[in-house]
């Protein structure tokens, strides 16, 4: 029985498509079932591969998937280049197969066309088709080894159809990357990212800059300038280089695009935080790229078109419509001792002039030691208890501000405004509970409300300072993703990079290195 709304269950193994017979299949040479039992035995393949691998032959009716009358097929030379340049890339071996390899190599050695006795044909045909199944996993899915809650990682990990993604490879005509692509644009545009950051890490000294000086700004002078103009160039920042000691204005541009790219304040001056970043070695930056590209594989490859991201290390709200960045604000987010989740949710409510519901873990910790000393520390604050515990009072004053944004979670987490308007102007934002503060959360409200005539913007205005809580729900929900991206490509085509807040990339850095 199919539960309401569920799908039915797929078989272990396809059945045998009896309808591909010799007058309509591609493929003169075929595969004996027995003999792949046998081999399947002989090597101990687990049971979910085998089961795979049946599936995949039992849907084309055992024709070979990798050879033909002509030899090896050109799909298996694109296999092999994807695989490699995964493994190169990747900086991960565990996928390769030196019995494959040297079976390979026998054909290589004797030249195009070469036929393999039926043999070695079988063992060399089952090892593309088990080692694509490997390569896919890994390379389109993750490591599945890495255990993503024990990484602070709570967003579903993407499954792919690995039968669906190999069908795509066999497509003739469709020989590299197949219309099934199970990777996110932004896994592509970080892996041109590492070719270059290789390179730099091959041709490149990296010795450690140090300035005399605690700054320098527009229009001044630092023995220390050439060097750090030659970085600028290397890293792509300056396109013009020079070698005098003068931070001419070329010179400028080029830092305040350097800081924009590592969530600087682009004021054009070079001290302790641009040094930093500046010496971070290109070795470093590639496990940088690594753990983002890793992490981008658990993500599906296309997402709603319209939703939110919260990018946890960017201290960022992005804002997407029809498949494009709309816009972004700045925003606070969870200290490194209260940690934002990362997670994904659906917008359905607006508050406004909201209750702030007390934590416990904030009554008990902060607001009774805080009684003890002062009695009347309630109604300073604008507080009262209620059957629930402790709640503030809509306000001005209000720790959530005049309005929230709710997609409800097991984490208690959301989006809100804050009386504490100051912290949005700094480069390191992460101050909160564990709640999300919105820098500009009149704009948001306005956007989400844009399609409801019942919500004007004069209306929105006068319930965010009426007082009362009002409650709104969403004609349509909006998907929101809490994500934790350390490295990407932004809408502006430069590549980001920003500071491990809570130490997820050294977490997931010991696992994968």
């Amino acid at each position: 029985m199919i539960a309401c709304g569920s799908e039915p269950e797929q078989p272990a193994v396809m059945p045998r498509d009896t309808s591909i017979t010799e007058d309509v299949a591609y493929n003169t040479l075929y595969l004996d079932s027995n003999r792949m039992e046998t081999y399947f035995g002989q090597h101990q393949f687990p049971d979910t591969l085998s089961d795979a691998i049946r599936s995949f032959y039992n849907q084309r009716n055992y024709q070979l998937a990798w050879f033909d009358s002509t030899g090896l097929t050109e799909q298996a030379s694109s296999f092999l280049e994807m695989q490699h340049q995964y493994i190169h890339d990747a900086r991960d071996s565990s996928i390769f197969d030196a019995r494959l390899r040297r079976l390979l190599d026998s054909i290589e050695t004797n030249g195009p066309g070469f036929q393999l006795d039926t043999a070695n044909r079988i063992p060399t045909e089952l090892l593309l088709t088990s080692s694509f199944f490997k390569y896919a996993v890994a390379a389109y899915e993750g490591n599945n080894n890495l255990q993503l809650q024990d990484l602070g990682w709570y967003i579903p990990r993407k499954k792919i159809d690995v039968r669906q993604l190999l069908d795509s490879l066999l497509t003739p005509g469709n020989e590299r990357y197949g219309k099934y692509n199970p990777l996110t644009p932004q896994y592509s545009l970080l892996q041109r990212h590492l070719a270059l950051y290789s390179k730099l890490e091959k041709d490149n000294d990296w010795d450690e800059i140090v300035l005399k000086e605690k700054v320098i700004r527009p229009g001044g002078q630092s023995p220390e300038l050439p060097f750090i103009k030659q970085r600028l160039s290397w890293l792509g920042d300056l396109q013009t280089m020079d070698t005098t000691d003068v931070l001419d204005s070329t010179t400028v541009e080029a830092v305040k695009r350097f800081q924009v790219r590592h969530g600087l304040s682009d004021d054009g001056a070079i001290g302790a935080g641009f040094l930093k970043q500046l010496n971070v070695k290109p070795a470093k930056r590639i496990q940088q790229l690594l753990i983002n590209m890793e992490r981008l594989r658990w993500v599906p490859a296309t997402t709603p078109s319209d939703y939110l991201l919260v990018n946890i290390p960017a201290f960022q709200l992005f804002i997407y419509k029809n498949d494009t960045l709309d816009w972004k604000m700045n925003v606070v987010v969870g200290s490194s001792a209260h940690n934002t989740v990362i997670f994904r949710g659906d917008m359905k409510y607006i508050v406004f002039s909201p209750y702030w519901n007390v934590p416990n873990s904030i009554v008990r910790n902060e607001i009774e030691p805080a009684l003890k000393k002062n009695p009347n520390y309630l109604t300073k604050n604008n507080m009262e208890r209620y059957a629930g515990g402790i709640r503030q009072k809509p306000g001005v004053n209000n720790s959530l501000g005049l309005v929230k944004f709710l997609f409800p979670n097991q984490y208690n987490i959301y989006l809100h405004d804050t009386p504490s308007k100051n912290l949005f102007s700094r480069d390191q934002r992460a101050f909160s509970h564990g709640c999300i503060r919105l820098a500009e959360p009149r704009r948001l409200a306005e956007y989400l409300l844009r399609n409801d005539k019942n919500w004007p913007p004069e209306k929105i205005d006068k319930a965010m300072k009426g007082g009362k809580e009002t409650w709104v729900t969403l004609s349509e929900t909006i998907p929101v993703f809490i994500g934790y991206f350390t490295a990407w490509q932004g809408n502006d085509g430069l590549l980001h990079f920003r500071d491990d807040v809570y130490g997820h990339d050294k977490k997931l850095a010991e696992k994968m290195f």
